[in-house]
């Protein structure tokens, strides 16, 4: 059977391509190696990200890519659960460096707001008389991956015609064909969004890449009957670790005090993010651990670490884990995606800073507009 575009991956950097191509009138094949989607873009936050995503057009794409996440969520059935992001600053340097993003053009909308008036906005939940100030941002939505993504796939599938075959693993890419291990396929365009598997299609495309893979710990907690998140929370540890805000100079001196004081959370690359589910759990999470190939155990020291800093961020009468995770995403030293063509009508699209939920949209629409 022909197609006018075959994407390898349903993931949801391959959602957005298929979604992108099926608004373009295209005909759409969506390949998936797995009986359903089980990687990365289902052991996330579901937390799409706008502030402090690196300056430029990484800042772009996840503001286009929250604009996409807004239309289609209501239309495919997925809810919001909660959206806003409050960046509590427990340190004088970490205030520095908020006050440094406010004066940046990705600030607007944004708002530093003082412990009290931050306090009384969250309603209650954050420990006010440790911080110094709050970032608020109303940007940032929240999904539950779990849910999200395979509501995503019904509904492209229902309303815009595209065709899924799961459990289909690409063999060969040779546009206009493509063999699978149960068919073949033409298509006038391939693009492969095969995530994590850099030894599999056009290995040696990522090669000189030097890509390596990031496994993070992440975890759901149970807290007291009745608490309320108004929105994603984030902490210190994260203004060094999001580049929209650990690339402003100001930033130098919170990392430095943090490798003073928290340096076992840095050796692990924790940064605090705490999102609700609408079941009332929390997502927390997470941790960085790099390499070419990672053990699949998660480490208790770490996960001590990552309730350390949510109980001292949130008011928490009880945080029970009901679960426990390992993600694993590849990663670049230089690059937040990358776009290869090994071959005129094929593209290889990955994004390489664990930001697909909140880029991928608007990096598939790029995608399209330069081919």
């Amino acid at each position: 059977m022909k197609y006018d575009l075959i994407v390898v991956g349903a993931g949801i950097v391959g959602l957005a391509h298929a979604y992108a191509a099926a608004k373009r009138g295209l005909k759409v094949l969506v390949l998936e190696r797995d009986a359903a989607c089980v990687g990365a873009s289902i052991r996330n936050f579901g937390f799409v990200t706008v502030t402090g995503q690196k300056a430029g057009a990484s800042w772009g794409r996840a503001r286009r890519s929250r604009e996409v996440w807004a239309e289609v969520a209501p239309q495919a059935g997925i809810e919001v659960v909660h959206s806003g992001l409050y960046l509590a600053a427990e340190r004088e340097e970490a205030h520095t460096v908020l006050q440094a993003f406010m004066a940046t053009e990705m600030a607007q909308g944004c708002e530093l707001l003082s412990p009290s008036d931050a306090q009384q906005r969250a309603g209650g939940v954050l420990h006010a008389d440790a911080l110094q100030s709050v970032l608020y941002s109303p940007h940032e939505l929240r999904v539950e991956s779990r849910t999200a993504i395979p509501r995503l796939t019904n509904w492209l599938a229902a309303v815009h015609g595209v065709e899924f075959r799961f459990g289909e693993s690409v063999l060969s890419v040779q546009t206009p064909h493509v063999q699978s291990s149960r068919g073949s396929y033409q298509a006038e365009r391939v693009v492969v969004c095969a995530g994590a598997e850099l030894n599999g299609l056009f290995a040696t495309s990522w090669t000189p890449h030097q890509l390596r893979l990031c496994q993070l710990q992440m975890l759901r907690v149970r807290p007291e009957a009745g608490f309320k998140l108004p929105g994603s929370v984030m902490g210190d540890l994260s203004l060094v670790r999001y580049e929209g805000y650990s690339e402003l100079p100001e930033a130098q001196a919170l990392r430095v005090r943090l490798e003073a004081e928290e340096g076992a959370s840095l050796s692990h690359g924790i940064h605090l993010i705490v999102v609700q589910s609408a079941d009332g759990s929390l997502v927390v999470g997470d941790s960085h651990h790099y390499g070419p190939v990672l053990p699949p155990f998660a480490s208790e020291e770490v996960d001590a670490l990552i309730l350390r800093h949510l109980r001292s961020t949130l008011q928490l009468r009880e945080a029970v884990v009901t679960e426990r995770w390992v993600g694993t995403y590849p990663s670049s030293l230089t690059e937040p995606c990358l776009v290869e063509t090994p071959a005129p009508e094929t593209r290889l699209v990955t994004v390489t800073s664990g930001t697909g939920a909140s880029t991928a949209f608007g990096l598939a629409e790029e995608v399209f507009a330069a081919w």
